[in-house]
Parts: C-alpha cells; sequence; structure tokens
C-alpha cells in the first residue's frame, strides 16, 4: 500500500470551486520536422506519448501535418489531466482559421484580460484558459509568451508556413525538454523519457523563460529569452522594506491559483512556507463565503502531509490544522517503504541529484495517496527559501549583495531542483501541484526588496531568524494566521523534517550496497558529474538502469547539475565558511550548517 497510518479529523465532504477557465495540465510531446512519412511519425509520436501518459490520464490527443514542401512532417500531443471543466478541452487547440495547433500544460491565470486585448472577437472553440495562447499568437506573435501570467510549457505548429514557437514559463514550474533527433528533427517534451525512448542525440533542459523559433525552412531554431526582471542584478534590489505589501501580494497569488472544478487541497509539511499558504487558503475561503455565499466554501480544505513516525513535520502540521481549521490527514511511511520507492522516484524525477531524490520520495509517496482520495490539484510552498534567503547556510552571507546574488542563482536553478521535484513527484501520479511563491508579482516583490532585509541578525530585535520578513508580513496578533511557535519555527529542509533518520537510513542502506570497489571505478563509470558518495553512487546506479542510452552521448546525465553543496547552497555560496571547504562536511542536509538546533556540523 506506499504508505500507512492515516489519520482523520472529521468526515470529508465533497466540494466544489467556483467554475473558472480549464487549466491544462498534462504531458505533451512535439516532433518538428521529421523525415518520417505522416503514418510512421504518428504511430512513433503515439507510441512514446505514453511514457508521459501518468502526467494526464483522462485523455488523449494528437495531430499530424506535412511541412508546406511536403519532403517533412510534424507531430504534437498531449495528455491531458482535467482540473476544470473534465467533459471538455481536449488537446491540441488550434486558432480560429484552424491553420495553427497548440499542446500545452498549464494554467493562465491573466487569460481573461488577454482575452479583452484580442482584437478577433471571433468566439472561443473551448472553455480552456490556454487556448488565449493560441490566438494571441496569432495578434502578438513571439511577444505572446512575455504577457502570460502562469505556469506553462507549449509548442504550436503552423501548418501553413512550416514555423515552430514554444515556450516555457519564466522560473521553469512546469517541466519541458528538448532534443534532436536522429533524422535533424527537433523534439519538445514535458519529460525526458521520450526523447531518450525515441534515440534523440542529445536531450537538453529548455530553459524558463525562454522561447523557441524555428520559421519554415529552418533547420534549427533559435532560444530567446523573454523573461529578463531587473533584479537579475544586485543594484535593482533596492526597495524599502513593506510588510503589508508582502502579505497582500502574497494572497493575491494564492488567490488567484484557487481557480478548480475538481477536489483540491494543500502540502502542509508544519514548517513557515507550507503553513502560510493553507492558513491564506482557509482565510480566502471564509473570504469568498462571506461575499458570495458559497456553501461549499463553508467546507475546510483538506491538507496532508507525510513522514516517519514522530517526525517534526507530522507534530508541527497536526498543529497548524488544529489552529486554521483544515481537514487534516497526516501519513507515515517507513525507511524501508521509502527505500523501495527510490528505483520509481528516479525513473520520475528523472535525476540522480541526492536532495531532490531524498525529499522527492516522501512527496511522491503523499502523492500517490493524495490521488487515491480523489483529490486532482495541491497547494505548495516551494519557492520561498531562495526568494528569501531561507536555507540555513545564508545565515554565513557575509553581506546582502552576496545573498542577492544567491538568491538569483538559486531561482534560476530551481527548475532543476525543487520545481523538478514538485512537478514530476506529483505527476507522477496524475496530481497538479501550484506553487504561489513562485508567482511573478511575488518575484518581484521579494526580489526587489534590499537584501540587507534577507540578513539574519542573531540576537535582535528584527532579522532574529532567516525568512524575518516573511514572518513578520504575517505576525498579526490581532488575528493570527499561524500559531507563534510555527510562524517563528526555524527553517527544516522536507527531507529533515520528515525524519532525521530518513536521510541517515538511506546513507546505511546506500553504504550495504554500494562497495569501496564500486566508489574507486566510479569515475571511470561516471566521468561526468562523478559521485562523491555512497549514497550519490546509489543513485546513479539506479539513473542509468532507467535511462542506458546516456552513455552514449545523448545528454540526460547533463541535465543534473553538480558540483559542491552544503545545505542546499550553490557551489559559490561555499566559500561562505572556510569549514564547507572541506569535502566530508558537504552535505546538502540543513543538519550540515552549523546554526541548525540539530546541527551535526
Amino acid at each position: 500500500h506506499g504508505v500507512a497510518g492515516l489519520s482523520l479529523r472529521h468526515a470529508a465532504a465533497p466540494r466544489t470551486a467556483p467554475r473558472a477557465a480549464a487549466p491544462s495540465m498534462c504531458g505533451i510531446l512535439a516532433v518538428v520536422n521529421s523525415k518520417l512519412s505522416p503514418e510512421a511519425l504518428r504511430l512513433q509520436t503515439l507510441t512514446l506519448q505514453r511514457l508521459v501518459r501518468h502526467r494526464g490520464p483522462d485523455g488523449s490527443g494528437i495531430h499530424v501535418v506535412e511541412t508546406p514542401t511536403g519532403a517533412r512532417c510534424s507531430s504534437v500531443a498531449h495528455e491531458r489531466l482535467a482540473i476544470v471543466d473534465p467533459l471538455s478541452g481536449n488537446q491540441p487547440l488550434f486558432s480560429h482559421d484552424r491553420s495553427r495547433s497548440l499542446t500545452v500544460n498549464g494554467e493562465i491565470y491573466n487569460h481573461k484580460q488577454l482575452r479583452a486585448e484580442l482584437k478577433d472577437p471571433t468566439a472561443f472553440r473551448t472553455e480552456s484558459d490556454c487556448e488565449v495562447i493560441v490566438h494571441g499568437y496569432d495578434e502578438f506573435g513571439v511577444d505572446i509568451a512575455s504577457k502570460l501570467d502562469g505556469d506553462f510549457a507549449f509548442v504550436i505548429l503552423d501548418d501553413q508556413t512550416g514555423d515552430v514557437y514554444a515556450a516555457r514559463d519564466p522560473v521553469g514550474v512546469n517541466s519541458l525538454y528538448m532534443g534532436t533527433g536522429l533524422d535533424g528533427s527537433t523534439w519538445f517534451s514535458s519529460e525526458a523519457k521520450p526523447l531518450v525512448t525515441g534515440g534523440c542525440i542529445d536531450v537538453r533542459i529548455f530553459p524558463p523563460g525562454h522561447y523557441y523559433l524555428a520559421r519554415g525552412g529552418e533547420e534549427e531554431g533559435r532560444l530567446v529569452p523573454y523573461y529578463a526582471p531587473s533584479w537579475h542584478s544586485a543594484s535593482a534590489a533596492t526597495q524599502p522594506l513593506n510588510l503589508e505589501k508582502l502579505r497582500t501580494t502574497f494572497t493575491a497569488a494564492v488567490e488567484k491559483r484557487l481557480m478548480a472544478d475538481v477536489p483540491y487541497g494543500v502540502l502542509l509539511s508544519g514548517g513557515l512556507d507550507s503553513s502560510l499558504v493553507a492558513s491564506v487558503i482557509a482565510r480566502l475561503k471564509r473570504k469568498r463565503f462571506l461575499e458570495h455565499g458559497k456553501v461549499d466554501d463553508l467546507q475546510p480544505v483538506k491538507s496532508f502531509s507525510i513522514g516517519l513516525d514522530g517526525s517534526p513535520d507530522l507534530a508541527n502540521a497536526q498543529k497548524v490544522a488544529e489552529f486554521i481549521g483544515t481537514e487534516h490527514y497526516g501519513f507515515t511511511f517507513t525507511v524501508q517503504e521509502g527505500i523501495d520507492a527510490i528505483s520509481d522516484v528516479i525513473y520520475h524525477l528523472e535525476t540522480y541529484d541526492v536532495t531532490t531524490i531524498r525529499a522527492g520520495t516522501p512527496m511522491f509517496l503523499l502523492a500517490r495517496k493524495i490521488k487515491a482520495m480523489g483529490i486532482k490539484m495541491v497547494m505548495s510552498g516551494e519557492g520561498a527559501d531562495e526568494t528569501l534567503a531561507g536555507y540555513l547556510y545564508f545565515h554565513k552571507a557575509p553581506n546582502g549583495t552576496e545573498l542577492h546574488e544567491e538568491c538569483v542563482r538559486k531561482v534560476a536553478a530551481l527548475n532543476q531542483f525543487d520545481c523538478l521535484r514538485a512537478n514530476k513527484a506529483t505527476m507522477a501520479h496524475g496530481l497538479e501541484v501550484r506553487v504561489p511563491f513562485l508567482d511573478r508579482g511575488m518575484l518581484d516583490a521579494t526580489m526587489t526588496l534590499d537584501p540587507d532585509f534577507k540578513l539574519t541578525r542573531k540576537g535582535e530585535k528584527t532579522q532574529f531568524l532567516e525568512k524575518w520578513a516573511l514572518r513578520e508580513a504575517f505576525n498579526v496578533p490581532t488575528e493570527p494566521f499561524l500559531p507563534h511557535e510555527v510562524l517563528f519555527r526555524q527553517k527544516e529542509q522536507f527531507s529533515d523534517g520528515v525524519g532525521y533518520s530518513w536521510i541517515d537510513g538511506l546513507k546505511e542502506h546506500a553504504g550495504k550496497v554500494i562497495s569501496d570497489e564500486d566508489m574507486a571505478t566510479a569515475p571511470i563509470r561516471f566521468p561526468y558529474n562523478t559521485p562523491g558518495t555512497k549514497e550519490a553512487a546509489y543513485f546513479r546506479t539506479i539513473f542509468h538502469s532507467h535511462f542506458p542510452n546516456n552513455n552514449y552521448g545523448n545528454g540526460i546525465e547533463a541535465t543534473v547539475p553538480g558540483g559542491p553543496s552544503v545545505a542546499c547552497s550553490t557551489a559559490k555560496a561555499i566559500e561562505w565558511d572556510e569549514a564547507w571547504s572541506d569535502p566530508t562536511k558537504q552535505d546538502q542536509s540543513g543538519r550540515f550548517v552549523d546554526t541548525h538546533d540539530a546541527a551535526v556540523a
């Protein structure tokens, strides 16, 4: 049964949120300029799209078109997860004259505003919020990606000109890969599996905040950045601390993500970030009931947590749930159950990064339980630690400028770590995750803040704890959002918070199955990102068992970043503490920073 130990505070009740446009969470696959015949390409695409069907078990669609010259053909395919309006909205979506086809994974929160900007008054064919993308492309051209407020990955094919346009959201909340086929075709996919199985000669991450354009007849397209916020430079981070703005911006980010016609919930680890998400959802539901009188909004939101028996997260999540009034489900798992799931986790996450697997395993187990309960969408707290310097190693930042530059590096890498984990660990079971801390408005509010306000100043009256600004923004004693001890609880990384013995047990298991001889030959077997620990070698060996082609130059192993890290730091930040230059002190667990209350360093 995967995980056990279900605890329920009170009986569940069916509920439905207000109707909204239909988001298109799913798996996408596109093959452009293939030398195969239309029939052969159709069969190949249908076969390979099964590899992303877990992302969208509610429906499939495919469109195959010959290029204007007839020498090549292209396909776009889609596996749909129906979040709103489950009876319609299958893809691909088409332009009004059906000359352009769109396959998209995402939700567009400003679709109504964009629709109002369109000059063509022709009625849309579907209720999908994503249909505005293809009509927007007709009017705005390549600028459409920069106009979208949402999380997305999409490909547009022009049947008449042969043009191809693809784009990914600014931070990379939704996954997207690209590759080159043996015949020179260009491939795009939500996950790398179809590219590897299809024999692509390279597999690359489609960079967040970019669009891809290839005009008809061009063998190679070009990637163009469309998202270049001022805060990429530390000189733009000058805004004074405005606690009310921080609170209202985050509340708005959560509110816009509350569109769903299916049961939804919230991941509640009991830490600051997920607890704030849950608290704000509960308040918004009460507010919505008072304004619109919808009885459904009186039903408590469902919250979910997971941990080893007696773990810090389970206890704190229960405390928060009782305080804010959610219908809480706490699940336990054993170290052995986690180890048993590792191979599946690596297959679905498509990574061998140690922290991503450590944290992804309990999230993968939890997502399966949540989906089994009929939930299709959850909200989560990823992103706050990167934007507000929440990891414990940030305590060592020498000044505001270096802290800000590290935050910029961390946000840029989210698509390879936390966003990858959150997206794929949940979509492995057809469960969608939404992350309000990475809303564009929230990014601007947190990343333009003067970084001196993010520094930790132990013993002072303010900034005495990491992410103090966020904590203080929601410190409203007259109508508290959270219990004080949770609002000011020290940062606990998810892979630690589920129970310290989870990581310890993983390391112990890896020590049994990976020998000293295995480690001695690791540089020969894994010349790229050579694993430095038995745990890393264990993960890498399993990764290669799932993706054997990566020894033949197709590049999938190069989609996983490497380098030293302490408590999730980048390699650059290791310079902040001389002790961290010792490889034996380089572990991604937060307990390897001496500022942790349970430090092992």
